[in-house]
């Protein structure tokens, strides 16, 4: 038999002897994973949010673009019916009301006189040339421009002058008198030149 004291006596194995087996360390590796998991689906949202609000604004301007553009025509007759001193009574109350709403959508007018030539907001449909000039300016507007924040509606149409450069020269006379195909001077007009005397050139062209 075994004695109590031999029992007592064994030694008792403890139940992870292994590092790997640690529940801390395993539960500190799932709890970064799920962090991480959980940052980047954050980020993802938060990338998808931005895109969806500049969508949202691209659409917004385009639409509200499209509506304004509509309206050029109507401001146009406006502007001809004021210089014209037709624009009195209730027509001109309409006329304001419309200039109003259309600025407070943010519709703005450009185009003045002398100032610099620009091509991406301007449409030359006149030129000339002036000496008073450094550069190519704008002297009349034909047709203002209009814009929305930095989209260009419609260019200004105006007439430009540039700076007066040298004359062009034309292509050089001929220093002898008119002459023919050949190079030869021709003579007077409408005289016919007669042809050269043939002349033999052998013993037998001139016996015969």
């Amino acid at each position: 038999m075994t004695s109590r004291d031999d029992t007592d006596a064994r030694p008792v194995t403890p139940r992870h002897t292994s590092t790997g087996d640690d529940p801390v360390a395993a539960a500190a590796a799932r709890l970064a994973e799920r962090t991480a998991d959980l940052q980047r689906v954050q980020a993802e949202y938060a990338n998808y949010r931005k895109r969806v609000e500049r969508d949202r604004v691209a659409v917004r301007e385009q639409a509200l673009a499209n509506v304004l553009a509509e309206l050029l025509p109507v401001l146009d007759n406006i502007d001809r019916a004021r210089d014209h001193g037709e624009l009195s009574g209730g027509f001109k109350s309409v006329a304001e009301s419309i200039e109003s709403a259309a600025a407070k959508l943010g519709l703005v007018r450009y185009g003045d006189p002398g100032e610099p030539f620009n091509p991406n907001i301007h449409e030359a449909l006149m030129h000339s040339f002036s000496s008073d000039v450094y550069e190519p300016i704008c002297v009349k507007i034909l047709q203002p421009g209009y814009k929305v924040a930095d989209r260009i509606l419609r260019p200004a149409r105006v007439a430009v002058a540039g700076p007066a450069g040298e004359p062009q020269e034309g292509p050089s006379a001929p220093t002898g008198g008119p002459t023919g195909s050949t190079g030869e001077p021709s003579g007077p007009a409408g005289e016919e030149q007669e042809p050269a005397p043939h002349e033999p050139d052998t013993p037998q062209d001139r016996g015969s």
